[in-house]
């Protein structure tokens, strides 16, 4: 699953938000079990596998110049629920953009 979120912050703007705050992805997850590991491949890529309830998603992150685009590999048992995970990346992961 693929989704891009538009921004006009410029690459670097991104990064930066990103790198700071990752570790608030597990508090957008339900359940208050998650774990989620991040990596970065490269100034503009990074990786994340995120762990709850026995499942793992992993995704990649790209910062471009106008958008993120967060490319989602659901496992075979959450598929199902895709329109309600999409929503919420697309829901949290604007609010990881946003301006503390």
């Amino acid at each position: 699953m693929k989704l891009s979120l538009p921004h006009e912050l410029g690459r670097e703007e991104v990064r930066r938000r990103l790198k700071e705050r990752s570790h608030e992805i597990a508090d957008h997850i339900p359940g208050g079990m998650a774990s989620v590991d991040t990596h970065w491949q490269d100034e503009d890529r990074m990786q994340m596998t995120v762990g709850a309830m026995g499942q793992e998603v992993r995704a990649e992150i790209e910062i471009h110049d106008s958008q993120v685009v967060i490319d989602l590999a659901l496992p075979p048992a959450l598929s199902f629920f895709e329109p309600i995970v999409k929503s919420a990346v697309k829901s949290n992961a604007a609010k990881l953009l946003e301006k503390k």
